[in-house]
């Protein structure tokens, strides 16, 4: 390996001193059956010129629709142009975790900033920066319970993302904890009775999504007295972020955490990544939870400054002291938030009446079409489930007219294989819906 910048003479004293022969011995630990015995099949290397023309003849063939009806927890809002031109900064986009922190001043007041946003808009006291996705959050947060409390089981609503409980149940497996799915109801809703049949003191936490993954609003406020009655903590989840301009925050309706997906802040689809989990708590769990904190103080002028007040994580404390091992820095994401929320200011709630009301009308206007029928009662926000005769056809139809229809529910629940999940987001114009509409009738 010629960028190896070691002389052969290098190299006999580290394999000396560590203890090998050769240098393959440091892979021994692989299955020879794993192991390449030939160089891989690749193109001679080309000049500059000619990769560019290359990528860009790739790139051409990709297909990029300017409709987009799905949403399914990842969804197409539009992003201020401030947001790409602060996050491109060479300051910022080039960041990983500050290790010597209370030197990278702009950063610890972005990460500040966006904790205290999150704060605001889950109804907590404390919200960290960050996690990978939303459902590393949800995760972390059903283990961080059953830790708390020394207990064994994880309840979770079968309305949550799909995604969401295949990694809640992969973090309980490794932890030896047992999680129990309840159903939903008619509406769409939680279950109540399943909920009240399924807790006991073995629960450590029930975790809930609202908007729930087929866009339905919970009732937060109902359910907490039932969950902490058996002394468990309540999770409040959510895919979509701009619900939080709208909805009142599940941290003032009895919720001991607040996490979800924070894409729709100012980050795009990105083929599904980096995405940005946002994770918020009760102050009394202040020391427990996992990442990073950023406080502000004074230096000793008396000037203000910021700092990384706690660190949890278990690359700056020892191993067995961390509450988890979430290494990876999502500052970047975290910024594209803030500057995303600054910019919109309290416009996020119109933002968020705006999703609304453009669900309502594609929602009413394929309602109209004989044989479709909305499946679930229950409110919505910018997503709804809806019965119709033959979902892969109407989506390949609409793929047919550049459109991305809606996402094929019996994917994930085989008793709503006659239905599909749309979503409409501000970026969707009436004429947009109504020729979506026009061609599936």
């Amino acid at each position: 390996m010629d960028y190896v910048p070691h002389t052969p003479e290098d190299l006999k004293q580290i394999m000396k001193t560590i203890g090998i022969s050769s240098m393959d011995d440091l892979f021994d630990d692989i299955p020879e059956k794993f192991k390449l015995k030939r160089f891989l099949d690749l193109p001679p290397s080309l000049p500059e010129q000619e990769i560019s023309r290359l990528m860009k003849n790739k790139a051409s063939r990709n297909v990029i629709s300017s409709v987009i009806l799905r949403g399914a927890g990842a969804y197409n809002h539009y992003i201020p142009a401030v947001v790409g031109h602060v996050v491109s900064r060479s300051e910022f986009y080039t960041a990983y975790t500050p290790y010597q922190a209370e030197i990278s001043q702009g950063i610890l007041q972005a990460i500040y900033e966006y904790q205290t946003m999150i704060a605001k808009l889950t109804g907590l006291q404390v919200a960290n920066a960050s996690m990978y996705d939303g459902a590393s959050a949800m995760a972390e947060a059903a283990v961080l319970a059953a830790k708390t409390l020394n207990r064994t089981k994880i309840i979770i609503i079968r309305s949550v993302h799909p995604e969401y409980r295949q990694v809640v149940k992969t973090y309980a497996w490794s932890n030896g904890y047992e999680v129990v799915e309840i159903p939903y109801g008619p509406s769409g809703q939680l279950d109540q009775r399943a909920l009240t049949e399924a807790l006991d003191k073995r629960t450590a936490a029930v975790l809930v999504q609202t908007p729930n993954f087929f866009g339905v609003v919970e009732d937060i406020a109902a359910m907490a007295p039932a969950v902490h009655g058996q002394g468990a903590l309540l999770v409040s989840g959510f895919t979509e972020a701009t619900s939080l301009g709208i909805l009142k925050p599940a941290g003032e309706m009895g919720a001991d955490f607040v996490v979800g997906e924070g894409q729709a802040f100012g980050n795009s689809l990105n083929y599904g990544g980096p995405y940005l989990g946002i994770f918020a708590g009760t102050d009394k769990f202040l020391r427990k939870i996992p990442g990073r904190l950023a406080g502000a103080t004074v230096d000793k002028e008396g000037k203000r400054g910021f700092v990384l007040t706690l660190q949890t994580r278990e690359q700056h404390i020892r191993r067995e002291r961390a509450t988890s091992n979430i290494c990876s820095n999502e500052a970047l994401c975290a910024l594209a938030a803030a500057v995303y929320l600054v910019s919109l200011g309290k416009n996020l709630k119109k933002l968020a009446a705006l999703n609304v009301h453009k669900t309502q009308y594609l929602k009413a206007q394929l309602s109209q079409i004989p044989g479709w029928k909305p499946v679930f009662s229950g409110p919505v926000y910018n997503e709804f489930a809806i019965r119709c005769p033959d979902p892969r056809a109407v989506n390949q139809k609409l793929q047919g007219e550049g459109i991305i229809g809606g996402y094929e529910l019996a994917k994930d629940y085989p008793e709503l294989n006659d239905s599909l999940l749309f979503c409409a987001t501000e970026l969707l114009d009436k004429e947009d819906m109504d020729r979506a509409v026009s061609i599936v009738r």
